[in-house]
């Protein structure tokens, strides 16, 4: 499969968008190593090839495990993960397959004793940043190195 345009040359501006997006996030209380879960699993769901290598590998220079990193596909059948990541791992999926089932009672709940309000947003900004690049990276073919 060839890339079909470099879409950081081709519209800086909205990069940039996306950039701050980030920057945004990267203030926020949510843990370093949370994020990479978050944007490991939105990536799988999305089927995104590029960001599932650079995710996967952002989390093993955070000091992931191997073990934990093969099990997020299938994080609730694993003992791996504590029950803030899953409250963000079940928000993520939720979020990412919105048009499913709108996001549940039952997974709001399930979030909101694990994050303050302010970190729910957050996380919310984080599910919706990653299902951005996701797009841009599939829908432009961008390869992983």
């Amino acid at each position: 499969m060839e890339s079909r345009l470099d879409f950081y040359q081709a519209s800086p501006h909205a990069i940039k968008a996306m950039l701050a997006l980030e920057e945004r996030i990267g203030k926020s209380a949510l843990e370093k190593s949370l994020a990479e879960l978050v944007r490991l699993r939105a990536s799988q769901i999305n089927g995104c090839a590029f960001c599932v290598d650079m995710h996967f590998t952002d989390a093993k220079k955070g000091g992931e495990t191997d073990r934990r990193l093969a099990a997020v596909v299938v994080w609730r059948e694993t003992p791996f993960f504590t029950d803030r990541e899953r409250a963000a791992l079940a928000w993520t999926e939720a979020l990412t397959l919105i048009s499913v089932d709108h996001v549940p009672d039952e997974v709001w709940t399930a979030v909101k004793p694990h994050f303050t309000d302010e970190e729910i947003v957050d996380l919310t900004l984080l599910v919706t940043a990653i299902n951005g690049w996701n797009r841009f990276a599939i829908a432009f073919r961008k390869m992983p190195a």
